[in-house]
C-alpha cells in the first residue's frame, strides 16, 4: 500500500443465562486491561444477543502461526506454506473455496511467481453478497527499516498481512456455525506488496486480477482490512473509502459507535493506495478499508520494516476489528442493503 497525506483531518437486555461464560470471560478481562474496554465490549452484551462473540485467543494464535512460517512473500517457501495455512483453515469450515491461480512475472527479477487468491464463500447460493477481503502475503523487502543494512531482507508481517488473514479466518469459523441473511465471501489476497515504492503498476495484483476475473456473484460492496493488529489501535476513515463509498464508511463508523469502539476515529486522517482502490477502480466494486497506518503512532512506524512482528500487536486489536465486522455481516440479515455506491 501507499499513503498520501490528506489535507482534511428500543436496545433489549437479552436472556442472560445463555451468555454466562462470556460475561463471566469479558468480566475476569476487565480486571487485566485498562478501563477504556469495559466501554468498548458492554454494549456488545446488550445489542448483540444474536451476534456471534470472536475469539480473540484463537485470531491472536492465527496471527502466530502465519509468522511462525516465516515471511511470505511470493516465491519463498514460506509463501507456500502460508496458502497451505489457509487452504487448511478454510475448506473444513466453508461452503465453497474457490483458489484462483495465476502467473505474475516479477518484473525487476523476470521470476515467474505462482499467485493465488483465495475466495471461502459461506451462503453460496444467496444472490446478494459482500466480500470481507484482506491480503496474505508480505513484503519482500523491509525497504523502510531503520537499520539500512535489513532493507534488503523479506519481513515477517504480523500487522501488514497476518493480522486481517487472522480477522479472517476467525470470522470464517463463525460463518460456519450461523448463517447470516446475506451471502459472504471472504477474500485473501495475494501479491498486494510486491511493488518498489513510487511503482504502484506493481502492487496489488491480486485485487487486480480478481477485478477482471470475479468468480462469485458481484458483491454489493467489500470491506477490506489491513493492518488491523496494532497493538495501538487507533482507526480514522481513510480518505479514498469516503470518496468511493461514503454511506458504507458512515454506517461501518456509525457500528463502532454504538458498539462503545473507541478505537474508531470519525475524522479522515490519510489516503491510502491499497487493494480497496483497484476493486474500485477496476473492478466497479464499491470498496473500503478499515486500517491503522499509523503503526504504532505518527512518530514511530513498522509498516515495512523488520520489527513489524507479533509482540508489536495484540488479541484485543483484532478483537475490536473483528466484533463490529461480526456485528455489521449479522446486522444485515435485519435491514436491507443499501446501495453503497
Amino acid at each position: 500500500m501507499k499513503m498520501h497525506p490528506t489535507s482534511r483531518m428500543l436496545f433489549h437486555i437479552p436472556c442472560l443465562t445463555p451468555h454466562v461464560s462470556f460475561i463471566t470471560f469479558h468480566v475476569s478481562r476487565f480486571i487485566f486491561h485498562v478501563s477504556h474496554f469495559i466501554t468498548i465490549f458492554f454494549p456488545v452484551l446488550l445489542l448483540a444477543q444474536d451476534i456471534p462473540v470472536f475469539n480473540s485467543e484463537r485470531a491472536f494464535n492465527f496471527l502466530e502461526q502465519q509468522c511462525e512460517l516465516g515471511p511470505r512473500n511470493p516465491g519463498s517457501s514460506g509463501h507456500r506454506q502460508g496458502l497451505q495455512f489457509i487452504l487448511k483453515t478454510v475448506v473444513p469450515l466453508a461452503d465453497s473455496v474457490i483458489q484462483q491461480q495465476f502467473i505474475h512475472i516479477d518484473p525487476y527479477s523476470g521470476e515467474m511467481l505462482t499467485l493465488t487468491n483465495v475466495i471461502a464463500q459461506f451462503n453460496p447460493a444467496m444472490k446478494k453478497r459482500i466480500w470481507i477481503a484482506a491480503h496474505w502475503d508480505t513484503r519482500p523487502w523491509a525497504d523502510r527499516d531503520r537499520d539500512r543494512k535489513k532493507r534488503k531482507q523479506p519481513i515477517l508481517g504480523a500487522n501488514d498481512g497476518a493480522s486481517g488473514v487472522a480477522v479472517l479466518l476467525e470470522l470464517a469459523h463463525h460463518l460456519s456455525q450461523i448463517h447470516p441473511n446475506v451471502g459472504v465471501d471472504l477474500v485473501f489476497l495475494d501479491g498486494e506488496d510486491l511493488g518498489k515504492r513510487g511503482d504502484l503498476r506493481n502492487f496489488f495484483i491480486g485485487s487486480r486480477y480478481i477485478a477482471k476475473n470475479i468468480p462469485t456473484e458481484f458483491p454489493e460492496y467489500c470491506i477490506l482490512i489491513d493492518m488491523v493488529g496494532d497493538a495501538d489501535l487507533e482507526i480514522p476513515k481513510e480518505g479514498y473509502s469516503v470518496m468511493q463509498a461514503p454511506h458504507l464508511v458512515n454506517q461501518l463508523w456509525q457500528e463502532a459507535e454504538d458498539l462503545g469502539l473507541a478505537s474508531f476515529q470519525n475524522v479522515v486522517k490519510h489516503t491510502i493506495e491499497d487493494d480497496h482502490v483497484i476493486l474500485f477502480e477496476e473492478g466497479g466494486i464499491p470498496a473500503v478499508v478499515i486500517i491503522d497506518f499509523d503503526y504504532p503512532n505518527a512518530t514511530i512506524n513498522y509498516w515495512h520494516t523488520t520489527e513489524d512482528t507479533p509482540d508489536k500487536c495484540s488479541a484485543e486489536s483484532l478483537e475490536i476489528v473483528g466484533t463490529l465486522l461480526l456485528y455489521h455481516i449479522f446486522g444485515l440479515g435485519k435491514i436491507q442493503i443499501k446501495n453503497y455506491k
